[in-house]
């Protein structure tokens, strides 16, 4: 039999070669309303990319671990006591001098290298009225602390996702949160918010009947906060 008749034969026996049908054409994005003019400027400020530098804070050796989040907050306060005045009584009941109570809005700091540069940087978190949380991060470059990231929300958990800070907060819609993930961008020098997104967490919440008595659903899994790390000692 010829060679080109036996690779015939073969192709309809088990494991040969089959017809997988049609394949679908690709089609590519559509660009809507393409004679329409684009915007000159963002309508919102999102704070993105604003930096700060933080004065009168001595960094020894360049490591932040030996840097109490409370004196750069007190820092930032000082230079610029209306931006702070919400707070500037708790910052009272931080400590140094005095005992450092549950009142203090400074929470302890985290660390991890954000920046990429092989240095530690630092998380910071504090609590603003209204149950917001400011969250911060720091960085200690060419003998400058600066802030490098700023975002306040009515936050559910904070997390450390390799070189990304995730901050999940209430969304605005019954069984939803918004989910931003901010990374450090070399260009802009400062943390960007790289992924936004609003995510589903389980069902609507439905409001009970007037006057029953009915207990509050327990929070999923996911809408509890991730586990953290331990503190440094030095963060207090």
């Amino acid at each position: 039999m010829p060679a080109a008749a036996l690779l015939l034969a073969g192709c309809g026996e088990s494991g040969g070669l089959e017809d997988a049908g049609p394949t679908p054409t690709a089609v590519g994005p559509r660009q809507l309303w393409p004679t329409l003019p684009p915007a000159s400027a963002a309508v919102d400020d999102y704070g993105a990319g604003e930096t700060e530098k933080v004065k009168g804070v001595s960094v020894p050796g360049g490591d932040l671990h030996k840097v109490s989040p409370v004196t750069i907050v007190r820092a930032q306060a000082a230079a610029d006591p209306d931006t702070y005045q919400e707070i500037e009584k708790g910052l009272a009941t931080c400590g140094d001098p005095g005992p450092r109570t549950a009142d203090c809005p400074v929470l302890h700091a985290y660390y991890a290298d954000l920046t990429g540069d092989g240095k530690d940087d630092m998380v910071v978190g504090v609590k603003a009225p209204k149950q917001q949380l400011v969250v911060r991060v720091y960085a200690y470059e060419g003998g400058t602390l600066t802030q490098i990231m700023n975002d306040e929300d009515a936050v559910i958990s904070v997390e450390l996702a390799g070189q990304s800070v995730v901050v999940r907060a209430v969304a605005d819609l019954a069984g939803y949160e918004y989910r931003t993930s901010w990374s450090y961008d070399v260009h802009q020098k400062a943390m960007l918010p790289t992924r936004d997104e609003i995510v589903r967490t389980g069902p609507p919440q439905t409001p009970a009947p007037s006057g029953s008595s009915s207990p509050s659903p327990s929070p999923s899994p996911s809408q509890s906060p991730s586990a953290a790390p331990a503190p440094s000692p030095s963060a207090s």
